[in-house]
């Protein structure tokens, strides 16, 4: 009986101040950045123990292999978390609220974007202490215009379905960063990575895939705005520039990391030729 009480105790508290909507946006900021803090640290101790490439590698390039298994996660959690309200919720489905959808919202869409935010805070801040080995100006625009757009619906709760949209993107983020593993223990020159050519066509597919996925996924984005657009007329000007703008800004940085990915995976083909 007494664990019973002290049980309903605990989520009764946990309601009425953690989830409690003045204060849900910092208190999920608050989780994503120390998620990626711990995540940080548990990385480095597993590749310490596990991966022998590990300690052979500079001190930058030890940090970005624990930067680059934080920003992983993030990708998975936040990519299974963005299909599920985009597609299979019925929080932003047409037809089933009486207010538009840029106005609908729930504590767990603000958690998880607010989540997301403290994410993008953790990455960008380690992007300007390590400047430019972790990225360039092409990164510090992105995070700072997807940060932007998050956290306004996060604070706001208004167009909260187009922050999820857009973060589907994130699935290819993994596959981006198992290369990077590879090249950086040295099995991307092994013959293990290249037999009888295997690898090169893995890679130039997996390529080919996550580019025609993320130009599928903002032209659904478009058409999504142009159908709603009477609603996305409703918020304020801020929260229709980040609507309408952010995504242009996004394919732009995304067709120059693919000309950027092109031009290496080009260079590796001639370099095996």
């Amino acid at each position: 009986m007494m664990v019973t009480y002290y049980q309903n105790r605990a989520e009764l508290l946990f309601k009425e101040f953690v989830l409690a909507d003045q204060l849900l946006p910092y208190t999920a900021i608050l989780c994503g950045i120390l998620a990626c803090k711990m995540v940080y640290d548990i990385s480095q101790i597993i590749s310490v123990l596990y991966f022998k490439g590990y300690s052979g590698l500079s001190r930058l390039q030890q940090i970005e292999w624990n930067n680059r298994a934080v920003s992983t996660l993030h990708a998975i959690f936040i990519t299974f978390m963005s299909l599920y309200f985009t597609f299979c919720s019925d929080l932003y489905a047409d037809g089933q609220q009486r207010s538009p959808i840029t106005h609908q919202s729930s504590p767990l869409s603000t958690f998880v974007l607010g989540v997301s935010v403290g994410y993008f805070l953790s990455d960008i801040g380690m992007i300007f202490w390590f400047y430019p080995s972790l990225g360039g100006m092409e990164y510090v625009l992105h995070h700072l215009l997807s940060m932007t757009a998050i956290a306004y619906s996060v604070f706001t709760s208004l167009g909260q379905l187009y922050p999820f949209m857009a973060l589907i993107s994130e699935a290819t983020t993994p596959g981006i960063n198992l290369r990077w593993y590879l090249d950086a223990v040295g099995l991307k020159r092994s013959k293990a990575y290249m037999v009888n050519g295997v690898a090169i066509f893995f890679t130039w597919l997996v390529s080919k895939i996550h580019q025609v996925a993320r130009i599928i996924l903002f032209m659904y984005t478009f058409y999504h705005i142009y159908l709603h657009y009477d609603q996305i007329k409703q918020l304020p000007s801020f929260g229709q520039f980040l609507i309408l703008i952010g995504p242009c800004v996004l394919a732009v940085l995304n067709l120059m990391w693919f000309e950027k990915i092109t031009r290496g995976m080009l260079k590796t083909l001639a370099k095996r030729h």
